[in-house]
């Protein structure tokens, strides 16, 4: 492509810069004629040249604004960038204190059930302590009857009234033990019902952090493929800039190229490498040509001949 340009410029410009006269086979034209077509000639290029001029400045201001937005952009995406970093970082470290929480409620509740097994193994004792009482008890009615007859038929005790307090004595001793397992059966069923209580809440906790984590890995798919699209859009962009890059290379080695063919036609060496001086130097030429065309037009009002005189 470059070759195509390069050939466009030299097609398009040197003959015109050059002004060369057509080849004619008729050499009887007048000077009249032959000024007609020369001024027409150097108007054809003047024109060329003015619109070659104007669209390569349309080209570079539309270069220019491409490459502020493209940087303003840049600018933004890179912003995006650090929020979102920022975003994952912070849900990061939400995450891990949710779990921690979690651990905590496990070891709590794994505290509570060892609790409670102890509790267990208490009543029991209870339980096993009541029976022996109870088969005190039996053994004492048995005693009971006894004393009834050792009454009746002894002299040990004297009066009833003291198989009586023994009697009684056995008796608060029993309700006492029945008061005490009662109160053991009440704590024990307390203690079950806020056990069932306090995993019910905690299995609705961990029901909520398991939601809660669904949600939040729901989001950060959201975030790694919002990632993944701007790393797109970031692609696109680099490949527009290098697209625009080379395209200002081409119209760099153009303007090189239609420098050189000024150059040629002026007869100097081409030692100017900046683009901005190569520009300067055509338009310069373009100013000088223009002067000379209008040199030629007052020189015609004034009827002033630019033709010099035949050597017959």
């Amino acid at each position: 492509m470059t070759v195509s340009l390069e050939e466009y410029f030299r097609t398009t410009f040197e003959d015109k810069l050059l002004v060369k006269m057509p080849e004619r086979e008729d050499d009887h034209l007048t000077p009249a004629t032959r000024l007609l077509e020369k001024r027409r000639e150097m108007a054809e290029v003047e024109q060329a040249l003015a619109a070659q001029k104007e669209e390569f400045q349309m080209k570079m201001e539309s270069l220019q604004q491409r490459r502020e937005e493209l940087e303003k952009k840049e600018y933004q995406l890179k912003e995006s960038l650090l929020k979102f970093d920022k975003f994952l970082k912070e849900n990061d470290s939400k995450r891990a204190r949710a779990v921690k929480k979690a651990n905590d409620e496990r070891e709590m509740k794994k505290h509570k059930d060892k609790e409670i097994i102890k509790l267990k193994e208490d009543t029991s004792i209870v339980l096993k302590e009541k029976e022996k009482l109870q088969r005190k008890l039996v053994k004492y009615e048995v005693y009971h009857k006894y004393m009834e007859k050792v009454l009746e038929s002894g002299e040990e005790f004297h009066e009833l009234r003291d198989i009586i307090m023994r009697y009684d004595t056995l008796t608060a001793t029993h309700q006492d033990l029945l008061e005490r397992e009662l109160q053991n059966q009440e704590f024990i069923e307390n203690q079950r019902q806020q056990l069932m209580k306090y995993s019910e809440g905690k299995d609705n906790e961990i029901l909520g952090y398991n939601n809660q984590l669904s949600g939040l890995q729901t989001r950060l798919d959201k975030a790694e493929s919002l990632a993944v699209k701007w790393e797109s859009k970031w692609t696109h962009i680099k490949n527009t800039a290098a697209k625009k890059t080379l395209l200002l290379g081409r119209i760099k080695m153009a303007t090189h190229n239609l420098y050189q063919i000024v150059k040629k036609h002026q007869k100097q060496a081409a030692t100017d490498e900046d683009t901005t001086e190569q520009l300067h130097q055509i338009q310069t030429f373009l100013m000088d040509l223009n002067q000379i065309t209008a040199e030629i037009k007052k020189m015609e009002q004034t009827g002033t001949s630019i033709i010099p005189p035949s050597s017959s």
